[in-house]
């Protein structure tokens, strides 16, 4: 039974989703620690029947999620163009220069910041874990270890850090008290200051069976209606929405403070807002058929490896991302489906999964072994894996991704 929401404190939650109890999906494990007792965790996803935030219970500190990272943001190309784009088209659209200041909030191997330093644009990157943090440092982005919140953000605003752009890419869901980091974007931005936070659109995690991106770390799920009444609770008004390919589909809004008269609310926040409503997502009924739905792409999954196996076909993973750990425990797919795993970062390679003890390689194993089937974890780079990965038609290999649906892809 979940305890109170993480953003109201109401005790009225009801379970959308079990997934059963899981690993901490970016806890890779050494060959020394495969044999030792892995600590496993409640996986449930929860909906406030009060304010309606989708959310799961914290069971981790951010200390234990987040202080030694395996995730560097760099590896991918897809994200580094999203990056790229986002940097030329903010800087037009708010006029930035070196005059500006901008602070990214878990800011990563400053993958983002880099193309604001190419501008001359001074920028601060805030990132918690200290071992990325040092790829973001050798890069000359100025870079602070530390968990935002109001604290960080009065330290920050002592020294003249004000932000005119504060970012946020995937952050958001990350927080397990939302309104402590929230508050804290209110204190660090300018008076005309902007926010922009990305994340992924609980609309189309739902409708696109996308149960895989629910893990530990992420403690909210959001609808647009609910993120917009998180940053009203403390000042901050969402005057812009845009939707974005991103994550098998993101939002990213865009906040001013609620006194800041010179940004109006575009047409698209209210559009927003109709089309959530319109879908259902305020009503509990919603979420309530998600449940069967995850049941069923459970059930496909399985029957592919099951059948492939009974053809003697071989299956390899490609990637090694946190939404393929929560995929793979929740379906009980280990080496018995998967033989190994193969991940451009080199800090993940040489390790193994979580929970399923998958191990992980270099790409380069792919073309040595030749298997028949490609299994794509990280579903949401599914193009740029076939592209990368395209000599596996060489000997007649197939990529398969599980979402939203099992799919070969031709």
């Amino acid at each position: 039974m979940s305890g109170r929401c993480i953003f109201c404190g109401s005790a009225n939650q009801h379970l959308v989703l079990a997934l059963g109890r899981q690993p901490l999906a970016n806890s890779y494990l050494t060959s020394a620690q495969l044999h030792a007792p892995e600590p496993v965790f409640p996986l449930d996803l929860y909906v406030c029947e009060d304010c309606m935030l989708c959310h799961i219970e914290p069971v981790a500190s951010p200390e234990q999620l987040f202080g030694d990272y395996a995730y560097f943001a760099s590896y991918s190309t897809t994200w580094l163009a999203h990056a790229k784009a986002y940097v030329d088209m903010i800087t037009d659209r708010l006029g930035l220069d070196a005059s500006s200041r901008v602070v990214e909030l878990a800011s990563n191997d400053g993958y983002l910041l880099q193309y604001f330093n190419e501008q001359g644009i001074p920028c601060l990157g805030i990132e918690p874990a200290a071992n990325v943090a040092e790829a973001a440092l050798a890069k000359g982005i100025p870079t602070r270890v530390c968990f935002f919140g109001r604290a960080a953000a009065r330290d920050l605003a002592q020294e003249g850090f004000l932000a005119d752009l504060i970012i946020g890419n995937n952050v958001l869901a990350h927080v397990p008290e939302p309104n402590e980091f929230v508050a804290g974007l209110k204190i660090l931005l300018k008076p005309q200051g902007v926010v922009t936070m990305e994340f992924p659109h609980l609309y189309r995690l739902v409708e696109e069976n996308q149960f895989d991106t629910i893990y530990h770390e992420h403690f909210s799920y959001f609808a647009f209606f609910v993120v917009k009444k998180v940053f009203a609770a403390h000042g901050l008004t969402v005057f812009d929405v845009e939707e974005l390919p991103t994550h098998g589909g993101s939002l990213r809004v865009y906040a001013r403070h609620e006194e800041d008269a010179s940004r109006p609310v575009a047409a698209r926040v209210a559009a927003l807002l109709e089309r959530e409503e319109m879908a259902g997502m305020t009503a509990l009924e919603y979420y309530e058929r998600f449940g069967a739905r995850v049941a069923k792409v459970k059930e496909a999954i399985l029957a592919f490896m099951q059948q492939a196996r009974k053809e003697g076909k071989r299956i390899v993973g490609y990637g090694a991302p946190a939404k393929g750990n929560t995929l793979l425990n929740y379906c009980g797919i280990g080496t018995d489906y998967i033989d190994y795993t193969v991940d451009r970062n080199p800090h993940k390679q040489g390790l193994y999964l979580p929970g399923t003890h998958i191990p992980i390689r270099a790409p380069v194993q792919v073309r040595e072994d030749r298997p028949d089937y490609l299994f794509i974890l990280p579903w949401n780079l599914t193009d740029e894996i076939v592209e990368q990965m395209q000599h596996i038609r060489e000997w007649g290999g197939q990529f398969v991704a599980p979402i939203p649906e099992v799919r070969i892809i031709q």
